[in-house]
């Protein structure tokens, strides 16, 4: 059986939170929107198969780098003046790290991973 994490992040500013390349760029309005964003990326393949099509030669992109999580949760919420966003799943940082990036770029934090 695979190991699930409990992956705890921050936004500081998820208004305009936005990834580099605007055709995978999250561009919802809140955190609800914004965890059902990544939520959506890690369980399906979409976002990761429009990255790979964006790329010079999609066939020599390694499939493993989209690797999904079908019970993948993530939950957000405003705190103060930032979004905490918790997301449980089996996939490795590395992962979460390169769609959240797509999604939001740098602009947010890991803060704590635990086991789930």
């Amino acid at each position: 059986m695979t190991s699930r994490s409990h992956y705890y992040l921050q936004i500081k500013d998820l208004k305009h939170a936005r990834g580099l390349e605007l055709a995978l760029s999250y561009d919802g309005a809140g955190p609800n929107d914004f965890a059902a964003a990544l939520q959506e990326a890690l369980r399906s393949p979409l976002l990761f198969q429009r990255w790979r099509a964006m790329q010079p030669d999609p066939e020599d992109v390694d499939e493993r780098l989209g690797v999904t999580d079908q019970l993948a949760s993530v939950s957000a919420k405003l705190v103060d003046l930032h979004t905490e966003v918790d997301v449980i799943s089996s996939l490795p940082m590395s992962i979460i790290r390169q769609r959240l990036n797509w999604l939001i770029g740098a602009n947010w934090q890991l803060h704590d991973v635990r086991p789930a």
